[in-house]
């Protein structure tokens, strides 16, 4: 049995501020199996997104083995990884 999605520390503060710039967010964080933390949508574009915690030390950021795989084997849209709301508005392209 799959235990409770654990979320990073800024996972909800990059999901509001996705969603007060008009952005339609769904997390995927209780998927697991490497898959990112959130389906997002702005503009008639789809994004995957890996949120990290920028306050835990760069070990701690790494991607997860699982992780990179799903990274590697994904051959659709725009996948990223941010750490700050900065970094997941600039992804969408609003900084």
């Amino acid at each position: 049995m799959r235990r409770a999605a654990r979320t990073d520390q800024n996972h909800d503060e990059i999901v509001k501020a996705l969603r007060q710039v008009g952005a339609t967010v769904q997390s995927l964080a209780a998927v697991g199996a490497g898959v990112p933390d959130l389906l997002v949508g702005f503009r008639g574009q789809t994004f995957l997104v890996e949120i990290k915690n920028p306050e835990k030390s760069p070990s701690e950021r790494q991607l997860t083995p699982a992780q990179k795989i799903w990274h590697h084997c994904w051959t659709g849209g725009p996948l990223a990884v941010v750490e700050t709301v900065e970094d997941v508005l600039k992804l969408i392209g609003i900084k």
